[in-house]
């Protein structure tokens, strides 16, 4: 039997849970478990993705599902109990972490929170995989007190229009069911070693020293999950006790900080597809940079070595001509002999940039600027692919176009190749193009070509 385990890990215990699931979880184990029966309406239980079903979309996005109460250990409970281990969670970014074809991370999250024990470990995990692989979070619908401190992990938190994030709080129960033992003819009587052992016995009311204990726990708790808000999601620790462990809904919850924007978990896919195309751009600008930098570097060396090994015509002395003394019969002054021919010092290879010969500074500013309009290249590159399939109406191709590393040139013939065998041909591409070939799509191509300018516009 599983239920002292459950209710082990409900009462004296403190824990990262909103309480309105908290009353819930009561209704339904409150009678099994020994507690009182509540009158809150309960939920159908949800059925949770296995850890092995990774679901990865075309855009190399996997999609981690954190749904349901939080638990430490699931203890081979199924998918109907509604409980999603933390160690599950972190198998499933593991494998995310490894798999070459996974570009970023989306975690979908909808739980109301549950155990403090293990959720700041996840935290961390997701943070450090953060610096490998991009990491987002979608709250769909809530992310609530334990998963909120999950979504704060990532690099950025949509949250949907009905959704809600926050309860950064702790909380603990104890239950005093002795004058239920009372009624039924029962008295526990406890034989302990140590004054603290029988603490929170649910057979006895609690005494104010244990009260005062489990009081400070809590307390430290609340102190790691406030600081680990704040160090993640760049707040004011003033601040995040200031919510006292409120709800934030909506576009409340993007004003006080807690998420990044609102969204639909298809418009943070979107959003995200369109982010990672783009750093694939940089990427590849990047190689090219680096590439450029130790050409660079390996001529400048070079430079260097000749110019110790020959030394500087200028400062070579010129040996003077040697006089011809011998005295001819015209009479005439002794005459010089030709100078001896001096050789040239060799011409310097052409580097790729042209800084001063010996200054490091003039080549490192040289290399920052090529970096820099390498970045703004790969923005207008990617901002004009996305034009170009939503004037010629296929906007769903962008994602595709920008994955692949295809250039504007590229696209543009492919494009024009495509309308050549279509059953309509013409000269003209209307503005409405995009609008007029796929009305159905039209919010999402606006959406699509939205995202990619926001992801390519000057920082």
């Amino acid at each position: 039997m599983l239920l002292p385990h459950l209710a082990s890990s409900l009462y004296g215990t403190p824990l990262l849970l909103a309480r309105t699931k908290l009353d819930i979880i009561l209704a339904v184990l409150g009678s099994r478990i020994g507690w009182p029966e509540s009158q809150t309406a309960l939920a159908l239980p949800q059925a949770r993705a296995s850890p092995q079903s990774l679901a990865s979309s075309a855009a190399g996005i996997a999609v981690i599902p954190v749904h349901g109460s939080l638990v430490r250990r699931s203890m081979a409970m199924d998918a109907q109990s509604g409980l999603t281990s933390y160690g599950d969670i972190a198998n499933m970014l593991d494998e995310a972490a490894r798999d070459p074809g996974v570009a970023g991370i989306l975690l979908d999250i909808d739980s109301p929170g549950g155990e403090a024990g293990g959720v700041f470990d996840l935290a961390r995990k997701i943070r450090d995989i953060n610096a490998i692989k991009p990491v987002w979070a979608v709250a769909s619908d809530g992310a609530y007190s334990a998963a909120y401190a999950i979504a704060s992990a990532a690099s950025r938190v949509f949250v949907t229009e009905t959704g809600g994030v926050g309860s950064i709080g702790v909380i603990a129960m104890h239950v005093d069911q002795s004058a239920r033992d009372a009624r039924e003819g029962y008295r526990f009587t406890a034989i302990s070693a140590g004054d603290l052992k029988n603490d929170l016995s649910p057979h006895e009311p609690i005494n104010k020293a244990a009260m005062t204990r489990l009081q400070t726990e809590v307390d430290r708790l609340y102190g790691l999950f406030v600081d680990h808000v704040a160090a993640m999601r760049g707040l004011d620790v003033k601040a995040i006790r200031a919510t006292e462990a409120g709800l934030f809904f909506g576009p409340d919850a993007v004003r006080s900080g807690l998420a990044d924007a609102l969204a639909s978990p298809d418009q943070a896919m979107t959003e995200f597809s369109a982010y990672l195309s783009v750093q694939r751009i940089h990427k590849s600008a990047a190689r090219v940079i680096s590439t450029t930098a130790s050409a660079f570097t390996t001529t400048h060396i070079s430079n260097q070595k000749e110019i110790h090994m020959n030394q500087d015509p200028a400062s070579t002395p010129v040996p003077a001509a040697p006089v011809d003394t011998t005295t001819e019969d015209d009479g005439k002054q002794p005459k010089a002999l030709p100078a001896p021919v001096v050789p040239a010092a060799p011409a310097a290879p052409t580097a790729p940039f042209a800084p001063a010969q010996g200054d490091p500074a003039v080549a490192n500013d040289a290399i920052s600027a090529a970096s820099h309009a390498a970045g703004l290249a790969a923005r207008a590159e990617a901002l004009t692919i996305a034009e170009l399939c939503q004037l010629a109406g296929q906007s769903q191709r962008i994602t595709g176009f920008l994955a692949q590393g295809a250039t504007s040139t590229q696209v543009r013939q492919t494009l024009l190749a495509s309308r050549a065998q279509s059953e309509e041909i013409s000269s003209v591409i209307h503005p409405d193009a995009a609008l007029k070939a796929n009305p159905g799509n039209a919010h999402d191509a606006g959406a699509l070509m939205a995202a990619v300018k926001r992801l390519t516009q000057k920082p």
